[in-house]
């Protein structure tokens, strides 16, 4: 087996980006879902509410963030500093202290998302752990939906691809590690994995939401349903359907 792509998601739920390497830190992939949108009280907002999301592409660079999308300028807004304003956002059930990125990224992403938003981002005060915890010790994530890493093999996907009118890209399921060279669906069988030198504990199958019919090109939802509706005649699980696994991993740097 072979590690074919790494992929972090800078801003929860918007576009993903393929990276050669990425180092591994407490809460997950450095840069990997550390900053969201919320609305003005504070919740989260995500693709299966929001599917423009999907279009936005954020880029971190050396204290700022670069911000593109379609018909907007694109922007570079600058990173908090450490007396930049705080705010206690929630995400599933899960409240955390936040920095706000400031008044520029939120009236661009206003503008385009046609709604008042804010971006907040993870610094060092932020604390989100796993819950219930998988290992003996508290390990913490991201603004992720539950676990720092999510695998699929490409296998999967092209078993799945074979069975739908029109092909899907990998995109759709947002994983970090695409693995080829296996079975398909062999990921539900790991329960621990080791890519170079960094082992990985695979702890939960990945339940799949409304959130995979997006088109990440379109930023619109599949009219006709599908992955979801193909996948739940032969991925349907007590827990619900499922693609792909969870992973926690050591803090090292994965190529």
């Amino acid at each position: 087996m072979i590690l074919s792509s790494i992929l972090i998601y800078p801003i929860k739920s918007t576009a993903g980006l393929d990276v050669p390497s990425a180092r591994i830190e407490p809460r997950g992939f450095c840069d990997d879902r550390r900053w969201m949108i919320v609305d003005a009280e504070g919740g989260a907002l995500t693709g299966r509410e929001l599917s423009r999301m999907v279009l936005i592409q954020a880029t971190p660079g050396p204290g700022l963030m670069h911000l593109d999308a379609p018909s907007m300028p694109a922007i570079d807004v600058a990173m908090p500093t450490d007396n930049a304003e705080r705010m206690s956002v929630v995400v599933w059930g899960d409240t955390v202290d936040s920095v706000r990125i400031g008044e520029r990224a939120d009236a661009w992403l206003s503008e385009f998302l046609a709604r008042p938003v804010r971006l907040v981002g993870m610094d060092a005060r932020s604390v989100r752990h796993v819950d219930p915890p998988p290992r003996e010790q508290a390990d913490e994530f991201s603004f992720a939906d539950g676990y720092p890493f999510l695998a699929i093999s490409q296998a999967s996907l092209d078993y799945l691809n074979a069975k739908l009118a029109s092909p899907i890209p990998m995109r759709r399921f947002r994983p970090n590690l695409v693995v080829s060279g296996c079975g398909p669906h062999a990921e539900d069988q790991w329960e621990r994995i080791r890519i170079g030198t960094v082992p990985f504990d695979v702890v939960k199958d990945s339940v799949r939401c409304v959130f995979t019919t997006v088109d990440p090109e379109l930023g619109q939802r599949d009219p006709s349903g599908e992955p979801l509706r193909t996948l739940k005649t032969y991925r349907r699980s007590a827990d619900g359907i499922t693609f792909g696994m969870n992973l926690i991993g050591d803090h090292i740097e994965v190529h």
